[in-house]
């Protein structure tokens, strides 16, 4: 198959099913790593899903990156794209390249000894262009980031030669979004600076897709913080209305909504990236996943579990706190009868056992006995009634709290 030939095929292949023209393309990029032949054809659109010229370009890059995962392949991989793709797609091509080539060969992680020297000579090679030193920076900080390695990440961004190259770029969404995942995951730095970069990026008027991605990415594996969960499912909520389709916004939200403990909403969100996620390209790819999506929605069905055992506990717990609060005022309520009844027992048997000394005893006439006998009896009642006030004045007191 020569170059005439591959253009041919790949003009064909606009016309057959996705996975013929896959199979196709991956051919023709074959032919062209064996020729050590870059791409000889523009591409037109970013359609990665349609675009056989695309397709095929993005398969031959793939193929380069991994027999060589390196920032200087990455400086020739941007050089080829600025003299090949249309100027309109350039940016959301270099975005899905620079990051996608890093996960895949984030095993690869040069060492800044490595790194120093390669940018020497990108810089030299390329005149110092701002565009592909860019291109070299995102991929090397897409294998930090795809590594988890938010502290060396930081360091790269801020002072490494290769990233001062870029130049006018650094203030780029993107690039600020890195810096966002890089402070989010970092302990040396706080959550209150990484907000700070994440808001930045995300109201940038030039916000893509990349740039969203990476920003719901810091906040899915930040250093917990207060609101975390609040701030993903909010910014995952606008994500997925802008993309409806996309499969990964759809788990991150169902992330944020499982932080939230909104795990019916969050059950929902996962289904529905499960049912976006596409069954084509790389079968490695989509099992990953997939399996990464179902990590999830098992979370959030253990989740669901625990809340209605925790609801569950918490109504018997009310239950059994009024019981003991109705048991309490029982109790009360009887030692204060009790000693209601005691008073006024004892008033009785004090005031029956002073009108027979009075009755029966003394020289005193009938009606200073009835006088007396009052006076007695006036008294003992009024002992009483102190006595039941002052146990309800106390006992009052004590119920005030509860009220």
């Amino acid at each position: 198959m020569d170059i005439a030939e591959i253009t041919a095929v790949l003009r064909q292949a606009s016309t057959v099913d996705s996975r013929e023209r896959d199979r196709v393309c991956e051919a023709a990029a074959a032919v062209l790593i064996d020729a050590g032949v870059e791409p000889p054809f523009d591409v037109p659109t970013s359609d990665f899903a349609a675009d056989p010229w695309l397709i095929c370009a993005d398969r031959y890059w793939r193929r380069r990156f991994l027999d060589a995962p390196a920032v200087e392949v990455a400086a020739r991989c941007a050089r080829w794209l600025a003299d090949h793709a249309h100027t309109d797609h350039v940016t959301d091509i270099a975005e899905k390249w620079s990051l996608g080539y890093a996960f895949i060969t984030k095993d690869t992680v040069e060492s800044r000894e490595d790194l120093t020297v390669a940018t020497g000579r990108i810089i030299e090679q390329f005149q110092g262009s701002a565009d592909i030193c860019y291109f070299a920076t995102v991929y090397h900080a897409g294998k930090l980031r795809a590594n988890f390695w938010f502290d060396e990440l930081h360091q790269f961004l801020e002072s490494s030669l290769l990233a001062v190259a870029a130049g006018p770029h650094r203030a780029d969404p993107l690039f600020v979004a890195l810096r966002a995942f890089a402070g989010f995951g970092s302990r040396a730095l706080t959550a209150e600076y990484a907000s700070e970069l994440l808001d930045q990026a995300w109201t940038a008027s030039s916000r893509s897709r990349g740039v969203i991605d990476v920003c719901l990415n810091a906040l899915w594996a930040a250093s917990p913080f207060d609101a975390q969960g609040e701030q993903l499912r909010q910014h995952a909520t606008e994500a997925v209305t802008e993309y409806p389709g996309d499969h990964l916004f759809r788990f991150r939200l169902a992330t944020g909504q499982r932080m939230c403990e909104s795990y019916d909403e969050a059950l929902d969100s996962i289904d529905a990236a499960l049912r976006l996620l596409p069954a084509i390209g790389s079968r490695v790819s989509h099992k990953l996943l997939q399996e990464q999506y179902m990590r999830e929605r098992d979370m959030i069905q253990e989740g669901r579990q625990r809340a209605r055992v925790a609801a569950d506990q918490q109504r018997r717990w009310q239950q059994q706190d009024e019981a003991n609060h109705e048991l309490q005022h029982t109790l009360q309520t009887s030692a204060i009868r009790a000693v209601e009844l005691v008073a006024v027992f004892t008033a009785a048997i004090a005031f029956a056992v002073g009108s027979l000394q009075v009755t029966l005893t003394g020289t005193l006439g009938l009606g200073d006995r009835i006088v007396l006998l009052a006076a007695l009896g006036g008294g003992l009642l009024l002992f009483a009634l102190l006595i039941i006030a002052g146990t309800w004045i106390i006992t009052g007191r004590r119920r005030a709290p509860d009220l």
